[in-house]
């Protein structure tokens, strides 16, 4: 038994660029190109008439870009993938994309081979990632988050940092003391601290708080 033809819609505001994908794939058996289109607003369309299995959208589009055609198509529930296949490669280009619903995200100096078993992979409802774009999500994702403290925290902190008791410093902020030792239990676990030393070091090291004046 042969495996059904993947038609393709490709999506492309460069007329060079799309030809050459179209003409690459148009020569892969099993492969059909369903339609063209060269900017967002028309791939929508395109998809929604031609329910092709799988789409493959440029990023920088004019009209509709790449993520906003990607959001709609989703949301159609065509059940039409997206591909992303595009040159850039920054991390809010990837999490934009990822965040619509694209299935997959490739740059353009991707080869043929590379091309068509990622079409055939996003068909069966798999993730495909360039080994680049791969490597940047998973060290962004290695990335410890950054600690934030709440305003009321800072106050708190930049308060012991002058030295002032758990007293002194509800008296200066007009809290309660038993609020002041939540904020600095709070503080202890964000900055993975035990004692209020340790905290002050670590936040002032971290620019969380100011140093204080002498």
């Amino acid at each position: 038994m042969t495996d059904p033809v993947l038609r393709i819609v490709v999506v492309d505001d460069h007329p060079v660029m799309r030809a050459g994908v179209v003409a690459l794939l148009a020569a892969e058996p099993g492969l059909e190109i369903a339609a063209e289109a060269a900017n967002g607003r028309e791939a929508v369309e395109l998809v929604e008439r031609e329910r092709p299995d799988v789409a493959l959208i440029d990023l920088q589009m004019p009209v509709l870009d790449g993520v906003q055609a990607t959001a709609a198509i989703v949301a159609a529930g065509t059940g039409t993938r997206v591909l992303i296949l595009t040159t850039y490669e920054t991390d809010a280009d990837i999490e934009r994309a990822v965040e619509a619903g694209a299935i997959g995200y490739l740059l353009k100096d991707t080869t043929r081979e590379q091309l068509v078993d990622a079409i055939r992979a996003a068909a069966r409802g798999e993730t495909v990632l360039a080994p680049r774009v791969a490597q940047r999500l998973i060290a962004r994702m290695r990335q410890p988050a950054p600690v934030v403290l709440t305003a009321r925290e800072a106050d708190v902190l930049t308060a012991a940092a002058d030295g002032l008791s758990n007293p002194d410093i509800g008296r200066r902020l007009v809290i309660a003391e038993a609020t002041v030792k939540t904020h600095m239990l709070r503080i202890f676990a964000k900055l993975d601290v035990s004692d209020r030393t340790h905290a002050v070091v670590v936040a002032l090291e971290r620019g969380l708080i100011t140093r204080p004046k002498p």
